[in-house]
């Protein structure tokens, strides 16, 4: 095997990043507000991580507590809404919960589509209980 061959394989890899919860969502993740991971860099279907598999897999990995519906609905952060005219899916964010990527409101990078990258910092605030 050559120096070549040992490259990063991000697939086997990961894609590390950290995500945060404030406002009172720590509580549903041990207690703790930051925490450093390591996602698959390919959801369960082979597509690259994104948001959406990020909340699946925060929800089936790191969630703690029981009550999963103060952070997801129907255990997706995005409502699917078909548009009549279309009949394309948009996604919706959890009522109550704003999202930061990399310090920027998720909605401008594509919400749950967004492909998460190496070093990525993700907010989860819920802004129901003071966050």
């Amino acid at each position: 095997m050559d120096q070549f061959s040992r490259l990063a394989n991000p697939v086997a890899d990961g894609v590390p990043i950290t995500v945060e919860f404030t406002g009172g969502l720590d509580m549903l993740f041990s207690n703790k507000r930051k925490h450093s991971i390591s996602l698959p860099a390919a959801d369960e279907n082979g597509n690259p991580s994104n948001m959406a598999y990020l909340v699946r897999y925060l929800c089936n990995n790191l969630m703690t507590d029981r009550r999963k519906e103060f952070f997801v609905v129907d255990d997706t952060m995005f409502a699917a809404q078909a548009n009549t005219n279309s009949r394309r899916l948009r996604s919706i964010s959890r009522p109550g919960i704003l999202v930061l990527v990399n310090d920027a409101d998720w909605e401008l990078e594509g919400e749950g589509k967004y492909i998460l990258q190496t070093g990525d910092e993700i907010l989860f605030v819920s802004t129901l209980h003071g966050g």
